[in-house]
């Protein structure tokens, strides 16, 4: 992972003192953490354990839905001061919102309090999306989060599933599944990043930091793709342009919640 070398001031206080007087000393720094809560709604109807194969939706192209599944990977949550200078501690986070697996997460650096843009990658993006290098992602309650190498290997970003009211009116399952773009028509196989770049915005860091991250699932359904579920169902790993769509509609799912202190 990127920027390992950023674990600014995790164990060394900063202590200047001024050679006129010990009352002249600056204050000592002290590097604190950040969590992040992520939580989950459609289009503003928070989304709970009790709503996966109960609660009703209807996606933008007004298919009529329940949700089985939503388990998703963030990596490189950033932290960007004023001055440009960037706090990576370049972990991963795999979110099971109906087993309420990783809902809080603390990325693993310390960084002075202060105001940040915070950023953080939906997926694995290129550089760190190598197959087989992350253990506890080969066996996971999921089964394995890997990508089978004729796709191009390395891992999933989501795996978003649930039932749906085809135009024939019969329940139908549905497998919204984003990974690494990849055409396997042409030798070697084509592979494109789709994972996605989140900006959540600037925040004030200081002890105690809690950051809301929002996921509004009705989004990757809709902007600015409408997805069509009778002609997009399922088998989209393989699917170049799939995952294309998929990656643009992402770009408007997540956003900044309550900041507390």
């Amino acid at each position: 992972m990127k920027k390992f070398a950023l674990f600014f001031a995790a164990a060394v206080s900063i202590i200047a003192v001024s050679c006129k007087s010990d009352d002249d000393s600056t204050p000592e720094v002290t590097p604190v953490s950040v969590d992040l809560n992520f939580t989950h709604n459609w289009d503003g109807s928070n989304i709970e354990n009790a709503d996966f194969e109960t609660t009703q939706y209807t996606n933008a192209n007004g298919e009529e839905l329940t949700l089985s599944k939503i388990v998703y990977l963030i990596s490189d949550v950033t932290f960007t001061n004023s001055a440009g200078e960037s706090f990576d501690a370049g972990d991963y986070n795999l979110v099971n919102v109906r087993e309420e697996d990783n809902l809080t997460f603390t990325p693993g650096i310390q960084i002075p309090p202060g105001d940040y843009t915070v950023s953080f990658t939906f997926g694995f993006d290129d550089e760190d999306n190598i197959d087989a290098v992350y253990p506890d992602l080969n066996q996971t309650p999921e089964g394995s989060w890997g990508v089978p190498m004729m796709m191009g290997g390395g891992y999933h970003y989501m795996r978003l599933e649930g039932r749906f009211l085809d135009n024939t009116s019969t329940i139908t399952g549905f497998q919204y599944h984003a990974i690494r773009a990849n055409d396997q028509s042409t030798t070697p196989v084509t592979l494109q990043d789709t994972s996605i770049p989140v900006t959540l915005g600037q925040v004030t860091i200081g002890d105690n930091t809690t950051i809301e991250v929002k996921m509004n699932a009705a989004e990757w359904f809709k902007n600015p793709n409408q997805w069509d579920l009778n002609a997009l169902p399922g088998m989209l790993m393989p699917n170049f342009a799939a995952q294309i769509m998929i990656s643009e509609n992402g770009a408007s799912v997540f956003s900044l919640g309550a900041v507390t202190q």
